[in-house]
């Protein structure tokens, strides 16, 4: 586990502890949301999927893992629906009120760029990169199940005319989609790493690139 995951998890610890020991939660509880959020703070190797034996399901297991990274706020936030973004864990709407624009960085009144310089800006806590943008409204991804945002993935009139091989390149080594490990500002990064989600993606994609069938199934059925 990274040095900014294990404090994060430790931080989370302390508090259900002292919680723990207010009375307001059971210990039994608290062991099991330490567990979880170790867990989530992760992401599991390609090789450690080498025993599902069916290839087709091994495929997805790999996706499944991806998708911690697809479905963390760091990730999602830069692929809204509508045409303001989100921010912070919570997915706030983004303040002030900003908008995509007509090339997913800003009005012209109000650029991007305007706020988000070319690195996180710590005194004031204002993230920042040179591409600072949204992703496309054909990337638009928030509220969609996994199984949704792996065929949208997958589909080059979706996905911006990429072939799986481009969005392994995107996802492995552009470095906008790194700052989400490198965050600032005591913002919580994505799981893992960079080079771990990059990993899964390849083997995803070495496997089949199998898509999740009844992620939606299951959520109904919760």
């Amino acid at each position: 586990m990274a040095c900014s995951d294990r404090f994060r998890v430790a931080r989370l610890f302390r508090h259900l502890a002292r919680r723990c020991a207010s009375g307001v939660l059971p210990a039994a509880l608290v062991g099991a949301a330490f567990a979880a959020a170790a867990d989530a703070a992760e992401l599991r190797a390609p090789e450690s999927f080498a025993g599902v034996g069916d290839r087709a399901e091994q495929s997805r297991a790999l996706f499944r893992e991806a998708g911690k990274v697809l479905q963390h706020p760091r990730c999602l936030n830069c692929h809204p629906v509508g045409e303001r973004p989100t921010q912070g864990t919570a997915m706030r709407p983004h303040e002030p009120r900003v908008v995509r624009g007509p090339d997913d960085r800003g009005a012209a009144a109000m650029r991007c760029t305007t706020c988000h310089q070319q690195a996180n800006y710590e005194p004031s806590g204002v993230p920042g990169h040179p591409l600072w943008h949204v992703a496309p409204r054909s990337m638009a991804w928030q509220g969609r199940s996994l199984g949704e945002i792996c065929r949208q993935l997958k589909d080059e009139r979706r996905n911006g005319g990429k072939t799986l091989a481009e969005i392994h390149e995107h996802m492995a080594h552009d470095s906008l989609v790194g700052w989400g490990w490198q965050p600032g500002g005591g913002r919580e990064p994505a799981p893992g790493t960079q080079q771990q989600f990059g990993a899964l993606i390849a083997a995803w994609i070495q496997t089949g690139a199998e898509c999740p069938r009844d992620d939606g199934a299951r959520a109904a059925a919760r």
